[in-house]
């Protein structure tokens, strides 16, 4: 079985649902997790989704802020949705497709502008979140499965546009990398992205605030896809759908994909 998967911080689900409507109508993944619903679940668009085939929808809404959703052309069966940190945000959910393979969807807190939990809540609560994942994949050794996400830590010096310029600023800190480390060597996750694409420069997030973001480029790779490492071989055709940031009423994101072979 092949199929492809896509995710996507789309900034609400609801303003910006003919963009995803275009998404799946031009690359037309087999599965697309969306991140920032900001919906809550009896809320959020279905109809032109279904209409497209994408008739399975599993999400973990929360009115106005944050929101996590899967939608699929093939079967699956929600299996979890976690609290990390009994934050009460709806920030997680997991689906199992017929093969077995557990897509986990999460969107990490973005951890607000000072990058010190003393004197700035929303980085405390980033902390604990990624602790608490750390923890979860410690007790409860993830197999055959797949973890996607804005998980809004950039990790690796090629990652964002300057290495030395953002060392301070939330995303891409020392202890913000260490803590994504963890997370990921708890569950032995491999990074499926720069598996495939090994060298370069990788960003998948713009701010609004940039004019011209795609001249000055000033990006940040803050999404990815992850994989155990007993299937992340099967993992391969990986790329950020850079221009989809450019589109009408665009979301500060762009979505990345990936295709498994399993």
């Amino acid at each position: 079985m092949s199929f492809t998967l896509a995710t996507w911080n789309i900034n609400s689900v609801r303003l910006r649902e003919p963009i995803v409507l275009k998404l799946l109508a031009d690359e037309a993944p087999d599965v697309l997790c969306l991140q920032e619903c900001k919906s809550p679940v009896e809320k959020m668009p279905t109809e032109g989704f279904a209409a497209l085939g994408y008739t399975q929808m599993i999400a973990n809404g929360q009115k106005g802020y944050n929101g996590v959703m899967i939608l699929s052309r093939l079967p699956m069966v929600e299996v979890a949705r976690h609290d990390f940190a009994n934050l009460g945000h709806a920030r997680h959910v997991a689906a199992q497709l017929e093969n077995g393979v557990i897509i986990h969807n999460h969107y990490v807190p973005a951890g607000g502008d000072k990058p010190d939990r003393e004197v700035n809540e929303k980085f405390g609560q980033k902390l604990d979140y990624l602790a608490d994942m750390r923890d979860d994949f410690h007790a409860n050794a993830p197999k055959r499965s797949i973890l996607v996400g804005d998980l809004n830590i950039a990790p690796r010096e090629d990652d964002v546009w300057d290495h030395k310029k953002l060392l301070k600023v939330v995303s891409h800190t020392p202890i913000e990398v260490e803590a994504l480390a963890e997370v990921q060597a708890a569950g032995n996750w491999v990074d499926v992205t720069r598996a495939d694409i090994p060298e370069g420069k990788l960003f998948s997030w713009w701010s609004y605030r940039a004019r011209d973001w795609d001249l000055a480029d000033k990006g940040r790779r803050l999404d990815h896809v992850w994989a155990t490492a007993d299937i992340a071989d099967a993992g391969h055709s990986s790329r950020v759908i850079r221009h989809v940031r450019g589109w009408e009423k665009p979301s500060d994101h762009a979505p990345v994909f990936a295709t498994f072979d399993l």
